[in-house]
Protein backbone atom coordinates (compact mmCIF):
# COMPACT_ATOMS: atom_id res chain seq x y z
CA UNK A 1 0.00 0.00 0.00
CA UNK A 2 2.92 2.33 0.68
CA UNK A 3 4.04 1.94 -2.92
CA UNK A 4 0.55 2.80 -4.17
CA UNK A 5 0.30 5.97 -2.05
CA UNK A 6 3.78 7.07 -3.12
CA UNK A 7 2.96 6.53 -6.78
CA UNK A 8 -0.09 8.78 -6.45
CA UNK A 9 2.15 11.72 -5.53
CA UNK A 10 4.64 11.31 -8.35
CA UNK A 11 2.75 13.39 -10.90
CA UNK A 12 3.91 16.56 -9.17
CA UNK A 13 7.05 15.16 -7.55
CA UNK A 14 10.20 16.60 -9.07
CA UNK A 15 12.66 16.24 -6.19
CA UNK A 16 15.81 14.24 -7.01
CA UNK A 17 15.83 10.63 -5.86
CA UNK A 18 18.49 8.00 -6.37
CA UNK A 19 17.43 4.99 -8.45
CA UNK A 20 19.58 1.99 -9.28
CA UNK A 21 17.72 -0.03 -11.92
CA UNK A 22 18.83 -3.62 -12.66
CA UNK A 23 21.41 -4.11 -15.39
CA UNK A 24 19.57 -4.24 -18.74
CA UNK A 25 19.91 -7.23 -21.07
CA UNK A 26 21.89 -7.13 -24.32
CA UNK A 27 18.76 -6.77 -26.45
CA UNK A 28 18.30 -3.28 -25.04
CA UNK A 29 21.82 -2.34 -26.14
CA UNK A 30 20.87 -3.32 -29.69
CA UNK A 31 17.69 -1.23 -29.47
CA UNK A 32 19.78 1.65 -28.13
CA UNK A 33 21.94 1.73 -31.28
CA UNK A 34 18.81 1.98 -33.43
CA UNK A 35 17.29 4.73 -31.29
CA UNK A 36 20.42 6.85 -31.13
CA UNK A 37 21.67 6.26 -34.66
CA UNK A 38 20.04 9.46 -35.91
CA UNK A 39 21.59 11.58 -33.18
CA UNK A 40 25.15 11.40 -34.49
CA UNK A 41 28.04 8.97 -34.27
CA UNK A 42 27.68 6.45 -31.52
CA UNK A 43 31.16 7.19 -30.17
CA UNK A 44 30.22 10.87 -29.65
CA UNK A 45 27.56 10.01 -27.04
CA UNK A 46 28.80 10.38 -23.44
CA UNK A 47 28.75 7.15 -21.47
CA UNK A 48 26.49 8.60 -18.79
CA UNK A 49 23.84 9.64 -21.30
CA UNK A 50 24.12 6.27 -23.03
CA UNK A 51 23.44 4.54 -19.73
CA UNK A 52 20.47 6.83 -19.03
CA UNK A 53 18.80 5.90 -22.33
CA UNK A 54 19.67 2.23 -21.85
CA UNK A 55 18.15 2.16 -18.37
CA UNK A 56 15.03 3.97 -19.61
CA UNK A 57 14.59 1.46 -22.46
CA UNK A 58 14.87 -1.39 -20.00
CA UNK A 59 12.29 0.06 -17.62
CA UNK A 60 9.96 0.86 -20.51
CA UNK A 61 10.21 -2.68 -21.93
CA UNK A 62 9.80 -4.24 -18.50
CA UNK A 63 6.74 -2.13 -17.73
CA UNK A 64 5.10 -3.14 -21.03
CA UNK A 65 5.78 -6.83 -20.37
CA UNK A 66 4.28 -6.68 -16.89
CA UNK A 67 1.29 -4.63 -18.02
CA UNK A 68 0.50 -7.03 -20.87
CA UNK A 69 0.84 -9.92 -18.43
CA UNK A 70 -2.09 -8.57 -16.41
CA UNK A 71 -4.40 -10.00 -19.07
CA UNK A 72 -3.23 -13.51 -18.24
CA UNK A 73 -4.06 -13.23 -14.54
CA UNK A 74 -7.19 -15.09 -13.39
CA UNK A 75 -10.18 -12.78 -13.09
CA UNK A 76 -11.48 -14.62 -10.05
CA UNK A 77 -9.79 -15.32 -6.73
CA UNK A 78 -8.29 -12.66 -4.48
CA UNK A 79 -4.74 -13.89 -3.83
CA UNK A 80 -3.15 -15.02 -7.08
CA UNK A 81 -2.85 -11.56 -8.61
CA UNK A 82 -1.63 -9.38 -5.73
CA UNK A 83 2.12 -10.04 -6.00
CA UNK A 84 2.04 -9.49 -9.78
CA UNK A 85 0.22 -6.17 -9.37
CA UNK A 86 2.79 -5.15 -6.77
CA UNK A 87 5.70 -5.79 -9.17
CA UNK A 88 3.92 -3.88 -11.93
CA UNK A 89 3.30 -0.87 -9.69
CA UNK A 90 6.94 -0.94 -8.57
CA UNK A 91 8.29 -0.84 -12.14
CA UNK A 92 5.94 1.97 -13.18
CA UNK A 93 6.97 3.92 -10.07
CA UNK A 94 10.63 3.68 -11.14
CA UNK A 95 9.79 4.49 -14.75
CA UNK A 96 7.79 7.60 -13.87
CA UNK A 97 10.46 8.97 -11.53
CA UNK A 98 13.21 8.12 -14.00
CA UNK A 99 11.68 10.08 -16.88
CA UNK A 100 11.12 13.03 -14.52
CA UNK A 101 14.73 13.10 -13.39
CA UNK A 102 16.31 12.59 -16.82
CA UNK A 103 13.87 14.43 -19.06
CA UNK A 104 16.46 16.58 -20.83
CA UNK A 105 18.74 13.66 -21.74
CA UNK A 106 15.76 11.57 -22.87
CA UNK A 107 14.48 14.47 -24.99
CA UNK A 108 17.82 14.97 -26.70
CA UNK A 109 19.11 11.41 -27.05
CA UNK A 110 16.01 9.23 -27.00
CA UNK A 111 13.60 11.65 -28.63
CA UNK A 112 11.03 11.30 -25.85
CA UNK A 113 7.73 12.84 -26.87
CA UNK A 114 4.92 14.14 -24.71
CA UNK A 115 2.44 11.54 -25.90
CA UNK A 116 4.86 8.84 -24.67
CA UNK A 117 4.83 10.42 -21.22
CA UNK A 118 1.04 10.50 -21.47
CA UNK A 119 1.02 6.79 -22.29
CA UNK A 120 2.98 6.02 -19.11
CA UNK A 121 0.59 8.12 -17.02
CA UNK A 122 -2.39 6.49 -18.75
CA UNK A 123 -1.07 3.02 -17.92
CA UNK A 124 -0.69 4.03 -14.26
CA UNK A 125 -4.27 5.30 -14.29
CA UNK A 126 -5.40 1.97 -15.71
CA UNK A 127 -3.49 0.13 -12.99
CA UNK A 128 -5.29 2.08 -10.28
CA UNK A 129 -8.66 1.51 -11.95
CA UNK A 130 -8.13 -2.23 -12.25
CA UNK A 131 -6.86 -2.33 -8.69
CA UNK A 132 -10.16 -0.75 -7.67
CA UNK A 133 -12.04 -3.44 -9.61
CA UNK A 134 -10.01 -6.13 -7.87
CA UNK A 135 -10.27 -4.75 -4.33
CA UNK A 136 -13.45 -2.61 -4.38
CA UNK A 137 -11.55 0.14 -2.54
CA UNK A 138 -12.95 3.36 -3.97
CA UNK A 139 -9.90 5.38 -2.89
CA UNK A 140 -8.05 3.99 -5.89
CA UNK A 141 -10.63 5.59 -8.18
CA UNK A 142 -9.39 8.96 -6.96
CA UNK A 143 -5.83 7.99 -7.82
CA UNK A 144 -6.86 6.91 -11.32
CA UNK A 145 -8.67 10.23 -11.72
CA UNK A 146 -5.54 12.13 -10.63
CA UNK A 147 -3.39 10.60 -13.35
CA UNK A 148 -6.04 10.88 -16.07
CA UNK A 149 -6.69 14.49 -15.08
CA UNK A 150 -2.95 15.30 -15.18
CA UNK A 151 -2.76 13.98 -18.75
CA UNK A 152 -5.54 16.33 -19.79
CA UNK A 153 -4.25 19.36 -17.87
CA UNK A 154 -0.71 18.97 -19.21
CA UNK A 155 -1.89 18.23 -22.76
CA UNK A 156 0.31 15.17 -23.13
CA UNK A 157 -1.67 14.04 -26.18
CA UNK A 158 -1.96 17.48 -27.79
CA UNK A 159 0.65 16.81 -30.50
CA UNK A 160 -0.78 13.42 -31.52
CA UNK A 161 -3.12 14.94 -34.11
CA UNK A 162 -0.17 16.51 -35.94
CA UNK A 163 1.37 13.12 -36.65
CA UNK A 164 0.16 11.01 -39.53
CA UNK A 165 -0.30 7.92 -37.37
CA UNK A 166 -3.91 6.83 -36.76
CA UNK A 167 -2.87 4.31 -34.10
CA UNK A 168 -1.67 7.20 -31.90
CA UNK A 169 -5.02 8.96 -32.24
CA UNK A 170 -6.77 5.72 -31.22
CA UNK A 171 -4.65 5.70 -28.05
CA UNK A 172 -5.93 9.19 -27.33
CA UNK A 173 -9.56 8.19 -27.93
CA UNK A 174 -9.21 5.18 -25.66
CA UNK A 175 -7.77 7.40 -22.96
CA UNK A 176 -10.87 9.59 -23.17
CA UNK A 177 -13.18 6.56 -22.92
CA UNK A 178 -11.35 5.25 -19.83
CA UNK A 179 -11.36 8.69 -18.21
CA UNK A 180 -15.12 8.96 -18.75
CA UNK A 181 -15.72 5.61 -17.00
CA UNK A 182 -13.72 6.74 -13.95
CA UNK A 183 -15.57 10.07 -13.83
CA UNK A 184 -18.93 8.30 -14.05
CA UNK A 185 -18.00 6.08 -11.11
CA UNK A 186 -16.98 9.17 -9.14
CA UNK A 187 -20.16 11.05 -10.17
CA UNK A 188 -18.10 13.89 -11.65
CA UNK A 189 -20.76 14.72 -14.20
CA UNK A 190 -19.44 18.17 -15.10
CA UNK A 191 -16.14 16.61 -16.12
CA UNK A 192 -17.97 13.84 -17.99
CA UNK A 193 -19.84 16.37 -20.12
CA UNK A 194 -16.63 18.21 -20.97
CA UNK A 195 -14.88 14.95 -21.84
CA UNK A 196 -17.75 13.80 -24.04
CA UNK A 197 -17.62 17.05 -25.99
CA UNK A 198 -13.85 16.77 -26.41
CA UNK A 199 -14.13 13.12 -27.41
CA UNK A 200 -16.78 13.99 -29.99
CA UNK A 201 -14.47 16.59 -31.54
CA UNK A 202 -11.55 14.17 -31.53
CA UNK A 203 -13.62 11.44 -33.21
CA UNK A 204 -14.83 13.84 -35.89
CA UNK A 205 -11.26 14.95 -36.63
CA UNK A 206 -9.99 11.35 -36.58
CA UNK A 207 -12.58 10.01 -39.00
CA UNK A 208 -12.21 13.02 -41.31
CA UNK A 209 -8.42 12.76 -41.54
CA UNK A 210 -8.01 9.00 -41.84
CA UNK A 211 -11.38 7.83 -43.26
CA UNK A 212 -11.22 4.77 -41.01
CA UNK A 213 -13.65 1.86 -40.78
CA UNK A 214 -14.14 2.20 -37.02
CA UNK A 215 -16.10 5.45 -37.28
CA UNK A 216 -19.38 3.70 -36.48
CA UNK A 217 -17.89 2.06 -33.41
CA UNK A 218 -16.61 5.33 -31.97
CA UNK A 219 -19.91 7.08 -32.66
CA UNK A 220 -21.60 4.22 -30.80
CA UNK A 221 -19.37 5.00 -27.80
CA UNK A 222 -20.70 8.57 -27.81
CA UNK A 223 -24.29 7.36 -28.06
CA UNK A 224 -23.81 4.92 -25.19
CA UNK A 225 -22.40 7.47 -22.77
CA UNK A 226 -25.09 10.03 -23.69
CA UNK A 227 -27.82 7.45 -23.06
CA UNK A 228 -26.15 6.40 -19.82
CA UNK A 229 -26.10 9.94 -18.46
CA UNK A 230 -29.74 10.46 -19.41
CA UNK A 231 -30.84 7.16 -17.86
CA UNK A 232 -29.12 7.75 -14.53
CA UNK A 233 -29.22 11.46 -13.72
CA UNK A 234 -27.20 12.31 -10.60
CA UNK A 235 -28.00 16.03 -10.59
CA UNK A 236 -31.31 17.14 -9.09
CA UNK A 237 -32.76 20.45 -7.94
CA UNK A 238 -33.57 20.87 -4.26
CA UNK A 239 -36.16 23.20 -2.78
CA UNK A 240 -34.19 26.39 -3.52
CA UNK A 241 -33.46 25.30 -7.12
CA UNK A 242 -29.76 24.64 -6.51
CA UNK A 243 -28.13 21.63 -8.14
CA UNK A 244 -27.34 18.72 -5.84
CA UNK A 245 -25.16 15.76 -6.84
CA UNK A 246 -26.74 12.55 -5.62
CA UNK A 247 -24.97 9.25 -5.07
CA UNK A 248 -26.00 5.72 -4.17
CA UNK A 249 -22.80 5.25 -2.17
CA UNK A 250 -22.83 5.08 1.60
CA UNK A 251 -21.49 8.24 3.19
CA UNK A 252 -19.44 8.08 6.37
CA UNK A 253 -22.32 9.50 8.40
CA UNK A 254 -25.11 8.23 6.17
CA UNK A 255 -25.65 4.70 7.48
CA UNK A 256 -29.37 4.01 7.97
CA UNK A 257 -30.44 3.95 11.59
CA UNK A 258 -31.71 0.70 13.02
CA UNK A 259 -35.29 0.62 14.17
CA UNK A 260 -35.90 0.39 17.88
CA UNK A 261 -35.53 -3.16 19.11
CA UNK A 262 -33.46 -4.35 16.14
CA UNK A 263 -30.30 -6.26 17.05
CA UNK A 264 -27.18 -6.14 14.90
CA UNK A 265 -26.17 -9.63 13.87
CA UNK A 266 -22.69 -11.04 13.53
CA UNK A 267 -22.88 -11.56 9.77
CA UNK A 268 -21.27 -9.09 7.39
CA UNK A 269 -21.41 -8.75 3.61
CA UNK A 270 -18.03 -9.88 2.24
CA UNK A 271 -18.51 -10.79 -1.44
CA UNK A 272 -20.95 -9.83 -4.18
CA UNK A 273 -21.60 -10.92 -7.75
CA UNK A 274 -23.30 -8.21 -9.81
CA UNK A 275 -24.63 -9.73 -13.01
CA UNK A 276 -26.16 -7.80 -15.90
CA UNK A 277 -27.75 -9.63 -18.83
CA UNK A 278 -30.81 -7.65 -19.90
CA UNK A 279 -31.58 -7.21 -23.57
CA UNK A 280 -31.60 -3.66 -24.98
CA UNK A 281 -30.47 -2.06 -21.74
CA UNK A 282 -28.60 1.22 -21.46
CA UNK A 283 -24.91 0.63 -20.84
CA UNK A 284 -21.47 2.15 -21.27
CA UNK A 285 -18.55 -0.15 -21.96
CA UNK A 286 -19.54 -3.31 -20.05
CA UNK A 287 -21.38 -1.52 -17.26
CA UNK A 288 -25.17 -1.40 -17.40
CA UNK A 289 -27.17 1.19 -15.49
CA UNK A 290 -28.49 -1.32 -12.95
CA UNK A 291 -25.01 -2.80 -12.38
CA UNK A 292 -23.73 0.76 -11.90
CA UNK A 293 -26.37 1.54 -9.27
CA UNK A 294 -25.85 -1.67 -7.35
CA UNK A 295 -22.05 -1.53 -7.27
CA UNK A 296 -22.24 1.98 -5.82
CA UNK A 297 -24.73 0.82 -3.18
CA UNK A 298 -22.06 -1.62 -1.97
CA UNK A 299 -19.36 1.06 -1.60
CA UNK A 300 -18.48 3.88 0.72
CA UNK A 301 -17.66 7.30 -0.65
CA UNK A 302 -14.03 7.36 -1.86
CA UNK A 303 -11.31 9.15 0.06
CA UNK A 304 -8.00 10.53 -1.16
CA UNK A 305 -5.51 7.73 -0.58
CA UNK A 306 -2.41 9.93 -0.42
CA UNK A 307 -3.96 12.37 2.05
CA UNK A 308 -5.15 9.54 4.26
CA UNK A 309 -1.70 7.97 4.32
CA UNK A 310 -0.14 11.34 5.21
CA UNK A 311 -2.33 12.20 8.18
CA UNK A 312 -0.34 13.30 11.23
CA UNK A 313 0.49 10.34 13.40
CA UNK A 314 -0.41 7.83 10.70
CA UNK A 315 2.02 4.93 10.76
CA UNK A 316 2.33 3.03 7.48
CA UNK A 317 2.85 -0.36 9.06
CA UNK A 318 0.70 -0.20 12.16
CA UNK A 319 -2.29 1.98 11.30
CA UNK A 320 -3.22 0.89 7.80
CA UNK A 321 -6.63 -0.81 7.57
CA UNK A 322 -6.60 -4.43 8.62
CA UNK A 323 -9.65 -5.31 6.53
CA UNK A 324 -11.36 -4.08 3.41
CA UNK A 325 -13.95 -1.34 3.98
CA UNK A 326 -16.12 -2.40 1.04
CA UNK A 327 -17.25 -5.92 0.14
CA UNK A 328 -15.39 -7.50 -2.73
CA UNK A 329 -17.31 -7.45 -6.02
CA UNK A 330 -17.31 -9.22 -9.35
CA UNK A 331 -18.95 -7.35 -12.24
CA UNK A 332 -20.17 -9.81 -14.86
CA UNK A 333 -21.66 -8.42 -18.05
CA UNK A 334 -23.54 -11.04 -20.07
CA UNK A 335 -21.59 -14.02 -18.70
CA UNK A 336 -22.07 -17.55 -19.97
CA UNK A 337 -23.41 -20.09 -17.52
CA UNK A 338 -19.92 -21.60 -17.13
CA UNK A 339 -18.35 -18.20 -16.41
CA UNK A 340 -21.04 -17.31 -13.90
CA UNK A 341 -20.66 -20.63 -12.11
CA UNK A 342 -16.87 -20.31 -12.01
CA UNK A 343 -17.03 -16.91 -10.32
CA UNK A 344 -19.72 -18.15 -7.95
CA UNK A 345 -17.56 -21.09 -6.92
CA UNK A 346 -14.53 -18.83 -6.38
CA UNK A 347 -16.54 -16.43 -4.17
CA UNK A 348 -18.07 -19.33 -2.27
CA UNK A 349 -14.66 -20.90 -1.64
CA UNK A 350 -13.04 -17.71 -0.34
CA UNK A 351 -16.01 -16.45 1.69
CA UNK A 352 -14.76 -15.76 5.24
CA UNK A 353 -16.49 -17.10 8.32
CA UNK A 354 -19.56 -15.19 9.51
CA UNK A 355 -19.90 -13.57 6.09
CA UNK A 356 -22.63 -13.30 3.47
CA UNK A 357 -22.43 -13.71 -0.31
CA UNK A 358 -24.67 -11.36 -2.33
CA UNK A 359 -25.88 -12.37 -5.80
CA UNK A 360 -27.54 -9.62 -7.84
CA UNK A 361 -29.21 -10.94 -10.99
CA UNK A 362 -30.41 -8.33 -13.46
CA UNK A 363 -31.37 -10.39 -16.47
CA UNK A 364 -34.09 -11.05 -18.99
CA UNK A 365 -36.52 -13.74 -17.88
CA UNK A 366 -36.48 -17.17 -19.49
CA UNK A 367 -39.81 -18.98 -19.21
CA UNK A 368 -40.77 -22.67 -19.28
CA UNK A 369 -42.11 -24.03 -22.57
CA UNK A 370 -45.30 -25.31 -21.02
CA UNK A 371 -47.06 -26.18 -17.81
CA UNK A 372 -45.56 -28.84 -15.60
CA UNK A 373 -47.25 -31.08 -13.05
CA UNK A 374 -44.30 -30.75 -10.69
CA UNK A 375 -43.08 -27.62 -8.94
CA UNK A 376 -39.36 -28.24 -8.77
CA UNK A 377 -36.50 -25.73 -8.92
CA UNK A 378 -36.19 -26.21 -12.70
CA UNK A 379 -39.87 -26.11 -13.65
CA UNK A 380 -40.47 -22.34 -13.61
CA UNK A 381 -37.65 -21.17 -15.86
CA UNK A 382 -34.98 -18.73 -14.73
CA UNK A 383 -32.96 -15.78 -16.01
CA UNK A 384 -30.94 -15.46 -19.19
CA UNK A 385 -27.24 -16.26 -19.44
CA UNK A 386 -25.10 -15.78 -22.51
CA UNK A 387 -24.26 -18.37 -25.13
CA UNK A 388 -20.79 -19.63 -25.97
CA UNK A 389 -21.63 -18.97 -29.60
CA UNK A 390 -22.37 -15.34 -28.73
CA UNK A 391 -25.71 -15.41 -30.54
CA UNK A 392 -27.84 -14.38 -27.59
CA UNK A 393 -27.76 -10.61 -27.56
CA UNK A 394 -30.22 -7.81 -27.80
CA UNK A 395 -29.47 -6.96 -31.42
CA UNK A 396 -29.85 -10.49 -32.75
CA UNK A 397 -33.09 -11.05 -30.90
CA UNK A 398 -34.43 -7.65 -31.92
CA UNK A 399 -33.96 -8.48 -35.57
CA UNK A 400 -36.27 -11.46 -35.18
CA UNK A 401 -38.79 -9.69 -32.98
CA UNK A 402 -40.12 -6.19 -33.34
CA UNK A 403 -41.14 -5.43 -29.77
CA UNK A 404 -39.91 -6.00 -26.23
CA UNK A 405 -42.97 -8.12 -25.47
CA UNK A 406 -42.22 -10.38 -28.40
CA UNK A 407 -38.65 -10.72 -27.17
CA UNK A 408 -39.82 -11.94 -23.80
CA UNK A 409 -42.24 -14.47 -25.21
CA UNK A 410 -39.61 -16.26 -27.31
CA UNK A 411 -37.16 -16.79 -24.46
CA UNK A 412 -37.89 -20.38 -23.46
CA UNK A 413 -35.71 -22.73 -21.46
CA UNK A 414 -35.36 -25.20 -24.32
CA UNK A 415 -33.86 -22.56 -26.64
CA UNK A 416 -31.85 -20.26 -24.40
CA UNK A 417 -29.22 -20.94 -21.71
CA UNK A 418 -30.47 -19.83 -18.33
CA UNK A 419 -29.77 -19.84 -14.62
CA UNK A 420 -32.46 -21.70 -12.68
CA UNK A 421 -33.15 -21.44 -8.95
CA UNK A 422 -31.89 -25.00 -8.52
CA UNK A 423 -28.50 -23.98 -9.92
CA UNK A 424 -27.96 -21.83 -6.81
CA UNK A 425 -28.92 -24.49 -4.28
CA UNK A 426 -25.33 -25.74 -3.72
CA UNK A 427 -24.30 -22.26 -2.58
CA UNK A 428 -26.93 -22.12 0.18
CA UNK A 429 -24.47 -24.04 2.35
CA UNK A 430 -23.29 -20.58 3.38
CA UNK A 431 -25.27 -17.40 4.15
CA UNK A 432 -26.73 -16.06 0.91
CA UNK A 433 -28.50 -12.85 -0.13
CA UNK A 434 -30.14 -13.05 -3.58
CA UNK A 435 -31.68 -10.13 -5.48
CA UNK A 436 -33.49 -11.09 -8.69
CA UNK A 437 -34.38 -8.16 -10.95
CA UNK A 438 -36.09 -9.85 -13.87
CA UNK A 439 -39.32 -10.29 -15.76
CA UNK A 440 -39.32 -13.90 -14.47
CA UNK A 441 -38.33 -13.19 -10.88
CA UNK A 442 -41.30 -15.31 -9.72
CA UNK A 443 -39.28 -18.40 -10.71
CA UNK A 444 -37.29 -17.82 -7.51
CA UNK A 445 -40.38 -17.34 -5.35
CA UNK A 446 -40.23 -20.76 -3.72
CA UNK A 447 -36.48 -20.83 -3.23
CA UNK A 448 -35.75 -23.73 -0.87
CA UNK A 449 -33.36 -23.41 2.06
CA UNK A 450 -31.85 -26.89 2.13
CA UNK A 451 -29.04 -26.40 4.64
CA UNK A 452 -30.51 -24.13 7.31
CA UNK A 453 -28.11 -21.23 6.65
CA UNK A 454 -29.38 -17.62 6.59
CA UNK A 455 -31.06 -16.96 3.26
CA UNK A 456 -32.75 -13.84 1.86
CA UNK A 457 -34.31 -13.79 -1.61
CA UNK A 458 -35.57 -10.39 -2.79
CA UNK A 459 -37.62 -10.44 -6.00
CA UNK A 460 -38.64 -7.63 -8.30
CA UNK A 461 -42.38 -7.22 -9.01
CA UNK A 462 -43.72 -8.14 -12.44
CA UNK A 463 -46.51 -5.54 -12.32
CA UNK A 464 -47.05 -2.14 -10.76
CA UNK A 465 -48.39 -2.05 -7.22
CA UNK A 466 -51.67 -0.15 -7.27
CA UNK A 467 -50.29 2.53 -4.94
CA UNK A 468 -47.51 3.32 -7.44
CA UNK A 469 -49.48 3.04 -10.66
CA UNK A 470 -50.42 6.72 -10.99
CA UNK A 471 -46.98 7.92 -9.86
CA UNK A 472 -45.17 5.64 -12.29
CA UNK A 473 -47.32 6.76 -15.20
CA UNK A 474 -46.81 10.42 -14.32
CA UNK A 475 -43.01 10.14 -14.23
CA UNK A 476 -42.57 7.45 -16.86
CA UNK A 477 -40.91 5.02 -14.45
CA UNK A 478 -40.80 1.32 -15.22
CA UNK A 479 -41.35 -1.44 -12.68
CA UNK A 480 -37.67 -2.32 -13.00
CA UNK A 481 -36.56 1.26 -12.33
CA UNK A 482 -38.73 1.60 -9.23
CA UNK A 483 -37.43 -1.70 -7.88
CA UNK A 484 -33.80 -0.68 -8.42
CA UNK A 485 -34.25 2.65 -6.66
CA UNK A 486 -35.86 0.84 -3.73
CA UNK A 487 -33.18 -1.83 -3.30
CA UNK A 488 -29.92 0.10 -3.59
CA UNK A 489 -30.06 1.11 0.10
CA UNK A 490 -30.59 -2.43 1.41
CA UNK A 491 -26.90 -3.48 1.52
CA UNK A 492 -26.26 -0.56 3.91
CA UNK A 493 -28.06 -2.29 6.76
Amino acid sequence: RQAFSMLARLVSNSSPQVIHPPRPPKVTEFALKEIMSSGGAEDDIPQGERKTVTDFCYLLDKSKQLFNGLRDLPQYGQKQWQSYFGRTFDVYTKLWKFQQQHRQVLDNRYGLKRWQIGEIASKIGQLYYHYYLRTSETSYLNEAFSFYSAIRQRSYYSQVNKEDRPELVVKKLRYYARFIVVCLLLNKMDVVKDLVKELSDEIEDYTHRFNTEDQVEWNLVLQEVAAFIEADPVMVLNDDNTIVITSNRLAETGAPLLEQGMIVGQLSLADALIIGNCNNQVKFSELTVDMFRMLQALEREPMNLASQMNKPGMQESADKPTRRENPHKYLLYKPTFSQLYTFLAASFKELPANSVLLIYLSATGVFPTGRSDSEGPYDFGGVLTNSNRDIINGDAIHKRNQSHKEILTVLHCCCFPSLHPGDLYPFTRKPLFIIVDSSNSVAYKNFTNLFGQPLVCLLSPTAYPKALQACAEAYGKSVKNIFEKSTVILPSY
